[in-house]
């Protein structure tokens, strides 16, 4: 659920960038290092936007692999540890054995 409300409120925002772009189609001067150079306002909007959009999901592609790479990691290391040990996770019990919660009965 949590993915779809991103996805509309990515729509969202992409909707109201686009209304105020377009009704900015003014032209403007960019002043650069080397210059000045005359962009329509509605370049420079949806430019900005996009390039912004590309720093933020190279940020989340960059932590998701730091996250992965631990991950494996810390997998590796308790892999290690359970083989040093010789430990071996019990298994979890069927829902069938465990006791209901009295208080809620639609479990």
């Amino acid at each position: 659920m949590r993915i779809q409300w991103s996805l509309i409120a990515a729509l969202v925002f992409a909707l109201v960038t686009a209304i105020f772009a377009v009704i900015n189609v003014k032209t403007v001067d960019v002043n650069l290092l080397f210059g000045v150079v005359k962009i329509p306002l509605i370049l420079l909007i949806i430019g900005s936007t996009l390039l912004g959009g590309i720093i933020v999901g190279s940020f989340g592609l960059y932590r998701s692999y730091r996250l992965d790479k631990e991950n494996r990691r810390l997998k590796a290391q308790l892999a290690e540890v359970q083989e040093a040990t010789g430990y071996v996770f019990p298994e979890p019990k069927p829902a069938e054995d465990q006791p209901q919660d009295k208080t809620n009965p639609s479990i």
